[in-house]
């Protein structure tokens, strides 16, 4: 079973700074994708950013240039760096990591149970 924590998230005021961080622990063996989804409140979640393995990243085009990525596949820790907030960041932020259990499994998305940010105006 793997399981995978998010921690990080709180409130802040419109234009600062949050870190939020994850850590996937269990029987892993092979970490593929980690990245961070945000659900806001009446709306669909959204990928925020995601990252490879192999250390290609992705952002959503509400974050780019705002948001930055990082982490290490082999260690099974993501991190979201998130700088000048905006109100509408407002959300809860979940993490997923796409791993395989064993070498001959294949990979799945396990989810965090998210983590509330709060941006106000």
């Amino acid at each position: 079973q793997v399981r995978v924590v998010e921690s990080g998230g709180g409130s802040v005021q419109s234009g600062g700074s949050l870190r939020l961080s994850c850590a996937a622990s269990g029987s892993i063996f092979r970490t593929y994708v980690m990245a961070w989804y945000r659900q806001a409140a009446e709306k669909q979640r959204e990928l925020v950013a995601g990252m490879t393995s192999n250390g290609n990243t992705n952002y959503g085009d509400p974050v780019k240039g705002r948001f930055t990525i990082s982490g290490d596949s082999a260690k099974n820790t993501v991190y979201l760096q998130m700088n000048s907030l905006k109100p509408e960041d407002t959300a809860v932020y979940y993490c997923a990591m796409n791993v395989a259990t064993s070498q001959l499994s294949q990979s799945r998305t396990y989810w965090g149970q998210g983590t509330q940010v709060t941006v106000s105006s």
